[in-house]
Protein backbone atom coordinates (compact mmCIF):
# COMPACT_ATOMS: atom_id res chain seq x y z
CA UNK A 1 0.00 0.00 0.00
CA UNK A 2 1.13 3.30 -0.90
CA UNK A 3 1.04 6.08 1.19
CA UNK A 4 1.89 9.78 0.29
CA UNK A 5 2.69 12.87 2.74
CA UNK A 6 2.62 16.19 1.89
CA UNK A 7 4.14 18.82 4.25
CA UNK A 8 6.78 21.13 5.06
CA UNK A 9 9.61 21.32 7.43
CA UNK A 10 8.60 24.37 8.96
CA UNK A 11 4.72 23.58 9.77
CA UNK A 12 4.97 22.59 13.07
CA UNK A 13 1.52 20.67 12.23
CA UNK A 14 2.82 18.72 10.27
CA UNK A 15 5.73 17.70 12.11
CA UNK A 16 2.68 16.73 14.90
CA UNK A 17 1.17 14.95 11.95
CA UNK A 18 4.21 12.83 10.89
CA UNK A 19 4.99 11.76 14.95
CA UNK A 20 1.39 10.54 15.02
CA UNK A 21 1.16 8.58 11.35
CA UNK A 22 4.95 7.44 12.27
CA UNK A 23 2.98 5.86 15.84
CA UNK A 24 -0.16 4.76 13.77
CA UNK A 25 2.09 2.73 11.66
CA UNK A 26 4.07 0.94 14.45
CA UNK A 27 0.93 -0.52 15.41
CA UNK A 28 -0.50 -1.22 11.93
CA UNK A 29 -0.43 -5.02 11.68
CA UNK A 30 0.39 -4.79 7.68
CA UNK A 31 3.18 -2.13 8.32
CA UNK A 32 5.88 -4.10 6.13
CA UNK A 33 3.41 -4.14 3.11
CA UNK A 34 3.35 -0.37 3.19
CA UNK A 35 5.68 2.32 1.54
CA UNK A 36 5.53 6.20 3.45
CA UNK A 37 6.43 8.21 0.35
CA UNK A 38 7.47 12.12 1.89
CA UNK A 39 6.19 14.81 -0.79
CA UNK A 40 6.70 18.67 -0.89
CA UNK A 41 4.76 21.58 0.03
CA UNK A 42 5.93 25.00 0.43
CA UNK A 43 3.90 27.23 2.77
CA UNK A 44 5.32 30.66 1.96
CA UNK A 45 7.45 29.57 -1.62
CA UNK A 46 8.15 33.30 -1.59
CA UNK A 47 9.97 33.19 1.42
CA UNK A 48 13.68 34.73 2.09
CA UNK A 49 16.40 32.57 2.42
CA UNK A 50 16.91 33.69 5.79
CA UNK A 51 13.66 36.11 7.38
CA UNK A 52 14.20 38.53 10.09
CA UNK A 53 11.52 38.73 13.12
CA UNK A 54 10.09 36.40 15.56
CA UNK A 55 7.85 33.37 14.86
CA UNK A 56 5.12 35.43 16.78
CA UNK A 57 5.54 38.20 14.64
CA UNK A 58 5.42 36.23 11.43
CA UNK A 59 2.05 34.64 12.56
CA UNK A 60 0.72 38.15 13.96
CA UNK A 61 1.61 39.41 10.72
CA UNK A 62 0.15 36.64 8.41
CA UNK A 63 -3.38 35.52 10.34
CA UNK A 64 -4.08 38.79 12.00
CA UNK A 65 -4.16 39.53 15.72
CA UNK A 66 -1.75 40.69 17.95
CA UNK A 67 1.95 39.06 18.70
CA UNK A 68 0.85 38.37 22.14
CA UNK A 69 -1.82 36.28 21.18
CA UNK A 70 0.40 34.73 18.37
CA UNK A 71 2.87 33.74 21.31
CA UNK A 72 -0.41 32.37 23.80
CA UNK A 73 -0.91 30.30 19.92
CA UNK A 74 2.48 29.29 20.18
CA UNK A 75 2.46 28.15 23.94
CA UNK A 76 -0.69 25.68 22.73
CA UNK A 77 1.31 24.42 20.57
CA UNK A 78 4.18 23.73 22.48
CA UNK A 79 2.14 22.20 24.64
CA UNK A 80 0.52 20.31 22.40
CA UNK A 81 3.72 18.85 20.93
CA UNK A 82 5.08 18.01 23.93
CA UNK A 83 2.12 14.78 24.43
CA UNK A 84 3.74 13.86 21.11
CA UNK A 85 7.47 13.87 21.95
CA UNK A 86 8.04 16.90 20.48
CA UNK A 87 10.16 19.73 21.94
CA UNK A 88 9.07 22.87 20.03
CA UNK A 89 11.01 26.36 20.71
CA UNK A 90 9.32 28.76 18.99
CA UNK A 91 11.65 31.50 20.51
CA UNK A 92 14.88 30.21 18.62
CA UNK A 93 13.30 29.19 15.33
CA UNK A 94 14.96 30.88 12.67
CA UNK A 95 12.67 31.06 9.35
CA UNK A 96 13.87 30.87 6.14
CA UNK A 97 13.03 29.42 2.48
CA UNK A 98 12.39 25.59 2.65
CA UNK A 99 13.03 24.97 -0.84
CA UNK A 100 16.45 23.60 -0.28
CA UNK A 101 15.37 21.48 2.60
CA UNK A 102 13.03 19.85 0.47
CA UNK A 103 15.08 19.42 -2.15
CA UNK A 104 17.26 17.51 0.30
CA UNK A 105 14.45 15.08 1.60
CA UNK A 106 13.69 14.17 -1.97
CA UNK A 107 18.07 13.34 -2.14
CA UNK A 108 17.58 11.18 0.98
CA UNK A 109 14.67 9.44 -0.26
CA UNK A 110 16.16 8.17 -3.17
CA UNK A 111 19.19 6.93 -0.91
CA UNK A 112 16.64 5.49 1.90
CA UNK A 113 17.13 8.03 4.29
CA UNK A 114 13.91 10.36 4.06
CA UNK A 115 12.81 9.21 7.78
CA UNK A 116 15.76 10.27 9.83
CA UNK A 117 16.31 13.27 7.21
CA UNK A 118 13.60 14.53 7.72
CA UNK A 119 13.06 14.15 11.55
CA UNK A 120 16.78 15.62 11.79
CA UNK A 121 15.58 19.15 9.74
CA UNK A 122 12.57 19.06 11.72
CA UNK A 123 13.88 18.96 14.87
CA UNK A 124 16.67 21.15 13.82
CA UNK A 125 14.43 23.89 12.68
CA UNK A 126 11.68 23.64 15.21
CA UNK A 127 13.87 22.85 18.12
CA UNK A 128 17.45 23.78 17.66
CA UNK A 129 17.52 27.00 15.68
CA UNK A 130 18.51 25.30 12.83
CA UNK A 131 18.29 28.30 10.31
CA UNK A 132 16.14 26.91 7.65
CA UNK A 133 17.61 28.48 4.24
CA UNK A 134 21.04 28.33 4.83
CA UNK A 135 22.69 25.46 3.04
CA UNK A 136 25.69 25.01 5.23
CA UNK A 137 23.21 24.64 8.40
CA UNK A 138 20.77 22.19 5.97
CA UNK A 139 24.26 20.43 4.75
CA UNK A 140 25.60 19.90 8.37
CA UNK A 141 21.97 18.47 9.42
CA UNK A 142 21.57 16.11 6.72
CA UNK A 143 24.87 14.70 6.89
CA UNK A 144 24.38 13.53 10.83
CA UNK A 145 21.32 11.71 9.70
CA UNK A 146 23.50 9.70 6.87
CA UNK A 147 23.97 11.72 4.12
CA UNK A 148 26.92 11.55 2.64
CA UNK A 149 27.63 15.55 2.79
CA UNK A 150 29.91 16.16 -0.39
CA UNK A 151 27.13 14.48 -2.42
CA UNK A 152 24.43 16.96 -0.36
CA UNK A 153 26.17 19.49 -1.40
CA UNK A 154 26.85 18.91 -5.05
CA UNK A 155 22.69 18.83 -5.11
CA UNK A 156 22.03 21.92 -4.03
CA UNK A 157 24.65 23.99 -6.01
CA UNK A 158 22.98 23.03 -8.94
CA UNK A 159 19.47 22.05 -9.96
CA UNK A 160 19.19 19.12 -8.34
CA UNK A 161 15.35 17.77 -7.56
CA UNK A 162 14.31 20.93 -8.01
CA UNK A 163 11.78 19.10 -10.60
CA UNK A 164 10.82 16.69 -8.44
CA UNK A 165 9.78 19.20 -5.70
CA UNK A 166 7.99 21.27 -8.50
CA UNK A 167 6.06 17.94 -9.45
CA UNK A 168 4.52 17.88 -5.83
CA UNK A 169 3.51 20.80 -5.73
CA UNK A 170 1.86 20.16 -8.89
CA UNK A 171 0.16 17.26 -7.75
CA UNK A 172 -0.96 18.76 -4.65
CA UNK A 173 -2.64 21.40 -6.87
CA UNK A 174 -4.42 18.75 -8.64
CA UNK A 175 -5.58 16.77 -5.85
CA UNK A 176 -6.75 20.64 -4.28
CA UNK A 177 -4.36 20.32 -1.14
CA UNK A 178 -4.49 23.91 0.21
CA UNK A 179 -2.74 22.95 3.67
CA UNK A 180 -0.74 20.47 4.89
CA UNK A 181 -0.05 17.76 6.44
CA UNK A 182 -2.05 15.86 3.78
CA UNK A 183 -2.13 11.60 3.68
CA UNK A 184 -3.09 10.39 0.46
CA UNK A 185 -3.19 6.76 1.28
CA UNK A 186 -2.53 4.88 -2.45
CA UNK A 187 -4.08 7.66 -4.84
CA UNK A 188 -8.25 6.79 -3.55
CA UNK A 189 -8.64 8.34 -0.14
CA UNK A 190 -7.14 11.83 1.40
CA UNK A 191 -6.96 12.34 5.28
CA UNK A 192 -6.11 16.33 5.67
CA UNK A 193 -4.70 18.02 8.78
CA UNK A 194 -2.80 16.51 11.89
CA UNK A 195 -5.35 13.41 13.37
CA UNK A 196 -5.07 11.61 16.49
CA UNK A 197 -2.97 8.12 15.85
CA UNK A 198 -6.23 6.20 16.03
CA UNK A 199 -7.75 8.00 13.53
CA UNK A 200 -4.57 7.04 11.32
CA UNK A 201 -4.48 3.61 12.18
CA UNK A 202 -8.04 3.56 11.20
CA UNK A 203 -7.81 5.00 7.62
CA UNK A 204 -5.08 2.55 7.12
CA UNK A 205 -6.88 0.08 8.01
CA UNK A 206 -9.79 1.17 5.93
CA UNK A 207 -7.72 1.54 2.63
CA UNK A 208 -5.73 -1.65 3.56
CA UNK A 209 -9.66 -3.45 3.67
CA UNK A 210 -10.63 -2.17 0.53
CA UNK A 211 -7.74 -2.74 -1.72
CA UNK A 212 -8.91 -3.61 -5.32
CA UNK A 213 -8.70 -7.44 -6.12
CA UNK A 214 -5.24 -8.29 -7.37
Amino acid sequence: MQLELWMDVVCPWCYVGKRRLDAALERFDARDEVTLTLRSFELDPSAPAVREGSHAEMLAAKYGGTVEEARARLAQMTELGRADGIAFDFEIARQGNSFDAHRLIHLATSEGLAGPVTERLLRGYFGEGLPIGDREALLDAAAEAGLERDAAAAALAGDAFADAVRADEAQAQRYGIRGVPFLVLDGRYGLSGAQPADAYLQALQQAWDERPAA
